[in-house]
């Protein structure tokens, strides 16, 4: 193992010894994921970052390759086993079969294999391209050599700008900062006000990727990944309004606000068939529409139809939400389907890791949770 790899593990001597049998280094950086029975064991701390531990859960396609270069982080820590804990499963680790070893030798160095790596800066950037499939993925995700990441301020779960900075920050700017740290190329925001000028950001190809809500028209031209988040959409009513339930929200006469193009403006167009939706040009704008134009409902996701009725003032929130806002990342489906799958990883990783919950709770988001398998 090289000298900085070596000073950075703090693991009793017999874990030792089996790491450093296994461990597999090239010039930039060396990593290891110890697994046992499908599950990373051990924790990982990048310097870039910040100081947090996590433990990230790696999918089955990736045991499928264990050669497979997943990642490539500088200066990585190993968080050591308890040795109670760690001792049942010694006998399990010496198998290589259920050690995987997640980054692969540059071809390039290989005529100096024998040299003693020097230790990479804490500020380099992370590189992923080492083989000609990753050199694929980062050229079908990142065609410009950067990535270009549309962010919806329409929502602010997901982005707002920054009052001190002007610049956008939130859980979909985290997002798509590390994955360009992950892909090795620069990252570029395209800002948008609302869902569909977002969504027509990326199938348009004016950019890579986007966060947007799971729907089966969206899902015509950009492929999903599984939701990272989940946000509950709402009804809001002037206080002295006679509706009590959703129920009664969909009946003649009555008129509903929504977002133009949001995730809630494609279902209750599926969904309502009595009521008359009327379209706000922007999500945040929805309810200074609604009370402009008297309308009888306003819907939304929570927390801004909260934060509006805070500062409007005698308007209330129905006791029931009427739908769950999976909130997922997209590509455009002609990137192909080994472009979806590695995001699709990207975000199962993200979850697993608390990347998303850290995230969500840095930018004192409430209400939203952290999407789980399956949702």
């Amino acid at each position: 193992m090289s000298r900085w790899c070596s000073n950075q593990l703090s693991y009793e001597p017999e874990e030792r010894r089996i790491i450093e049998s296994l461990c597999v280094q090239h010039k930039s950086c060396c990593t290891l994921h110890l697994a046992w029975r499908g599950v990373v064991m051990s924790g990982i701390r990048c310097c870039k970052r910040n100081s947090a531990w996590s433990t990230r859960a790696v999918t089955d396609n990736v045991y499928d390759a264990p050669g497979l270069l997943i990642r490539c982080v500088h200066c990585i820590r190993f968080s050591r086993f308890s040795r109670a804990a760690s001792a049942p499963m010694i006998p399990t680790l010496r198998s290589a079969a259920l050690i995987l070893t997640l980054c692969t030798l540059n071809a390039t160095h290989g005529a100096s294999a024998q040299a003693r790596p020097s230790p990479p800066s804490a500020t380099s950037t992370s590189t992923i391209m080492t083989t000609s499939a990753d050199k694929t993925i980062v050229a079908a995700l990142a065609p410009t050599g950067t990535l270009r990441a549309s962010i919806n301020l329409g929502n602010p779960v997901l982005a707002s700008l920054d009052a001190k900075t002007g610049q956008p920050e939130g859980v979909s700017v985290d997002l798509a900062n590390e994955l360009a740290r992950e892909l090795g190329v620069p990252l570029a925001l395209v800002v948008a006000q609302s869902a569909g000028a977002s969504v027509t950001n990326v199938s348009s190809g004016a950019a890579d990727i986007g966060f947007f809500a799971v729907d089966p028209k969206r899902g015509e031209e950009i492929a999903f990944t599984d939701p990272y988040v989940l946000i509950e959409g709402f009804y809001l009513v002037r206080d002295d309004s006679p509706i009590k339930t959703n129920a009664q929200v969909d009946q003649p006469g009555n008129t509903v606000a929504v977002g133009k193009g949001s995730a809630y403006d494609l279902f209750l167009t599926r969904e309502l068939h009595q009521a008359t939706i009327v379209r706000i040009p922007t999500s945040p704008a929805v309810v200074q529409g609604f009370l402009a134009q008297n309308l009888t409902v306003a819907a939304g996701v929570k927390q801004q139809l909260q934060k509006d009725a805070r500062e409007a003032g005698g308007l209330r929130l129905l006791d029931q939400r009427f739908m769950v806002i999976r909130q997922a990342m997209g590509v455009p489906k002609n990137r192909g389907e080994a472009a979806a799958q590695y995001l699709t990883n990207f975000v199962k990783q993200m979850r697993a890791s608390s990347f998303v919950a850290d995230s969500l709770k840095r930018h004192r988001i409430d209400g939203a949770v952290v999407a789980g398998d399956g949702s």
